[in-house]
């Protein structure tokens, strides 16, 4: 028997090695839960070898960067630096948005998966509890969807289109308990991922996103056709209770919200990525969180 031991707010503990919880481990590098396993096995038979029957979590992740590096060096860094970003004492903030029908609850549940992120909050979910809150009568917008909201709103557009006038009064409410969960985030160290429509760059507080460990993404799909066809795959469920007519009467100011939220993306110099293809963009978005949040807890360590 091996035992890793370790240290949790100054108090040890110690559990058996387990190549299950290895290979789960090293497949956060993308490398595939066969290859992960023969790995895992690898390692524990050099343990075995070398006659370690308990070494400390901190000895083990050096066991096992070193064994990387031998097999991978692309591996190995990507280990190296996921492990970091997992053993970081500052929260991750994940927050994605886009359009509907883009595939942000998707992107945010593989990626959950990909990081190993326990907590993940849907903007809907949070518009759902806010809507037991404000009555229809003190916000109509608040009870519509983010695509059909200016038809509630009481007076005419003057400035901006009537569309995005009524998606902006819908996300100006709704912001408020992202907000609120971006703080709490922030306040507990809990790594979270926010996803949806509402999910807006340029209307969350400044001073909540300007830290390296808050990053925003915006998923587009950029092709029409492709975009409605990921409605008709939506709907088809048999648990899903959305209308498809409903999605494609609206489909038009659906594209509407779609420009409008690249063009805050551009504005306000965050990631947009056209969502064509889930691995590419999960891709993507790891590199992309790595190189800001890795890279920039490095060099404050450097100085």
């Amino acid at each position: 028997m091996i035992w890793v031991t370790g240290d949790v707010e100054g108090k040890k503990y110690k559990e058996p090695f387990s190549k299950g919880i290895m290979s789960r481990s090293l497949n956060v590098a993308d490398i595939g839960i066969e290859r992960a396993h023969e790995i895992a096995s690898d390692i524990e038979a050099d343990l075995i070898k070398n006659n370690i029957t308990e070494i400390s979590s901190q000895n083990l992740a050096d066991v096992v960067l070193n064994h990387l590096e031998s097999v991978d060096s692309k591996i190995a860094v990507k280990y190296k630096n996921l492990r970091a970003l997992r053993t970081s004492k500052k929260p991750l903030i994940i927050l994605i948005g886009g359009a509907s029908g883009v595939g942000t609850s998707s992107m945010a549940f593989e990626l959950a998966n990909r990081l190993r992120l326990k907590n993940l909050i849907s903007t809907d979910m949070i518009r759902e509890v806010m809507r037991k809150i404000v009555s229809k009568e003190l916000s109509p917008v608040i009870h519509k969807s983010s695509f059909d909201a200016y038809e509630s709103i009481r007076i005419p557009a003057i400035r901006v289109d009537s569309v995005i006038e009524g998606f902006i009064s819908h996300v100006d409410v709704v912001n408020v308990g992202i907000e609120a969960i971006i703080e709490r985030s922030v306040k507990e160290g809990i790594s979270t991922i926010i996803e949806g429509v509402h999910v807006v760059p340029g209307f969350i507080r400044k001073d909540l996103i300007e830290d390296n460990n808050i990053i925003i993404f915006t998923l587009t799909v950029d092709d029409e056709e492709a975009h409605k066809q990921r409605f008709y795959s939506r709907c088809r469920q048999p648990w899903v209770k959305r209308s498809l007519e409903r999605y494609m009467d609206n489909f038009d100011t659906i594209r509407k919200t779609q420009n409008f939220l690249v063009e805050q993306a551009k504005i306000h110099h965050t990631r947009v990525i056209n969502n064509r293809d889930i691995n590419e963009t999960i891709d993507l978005m790891v590199e992309d969180i790595l190189d800001k949040f890795v890279g920039a807890e490095n060099v404050e360590q450097e100085s």
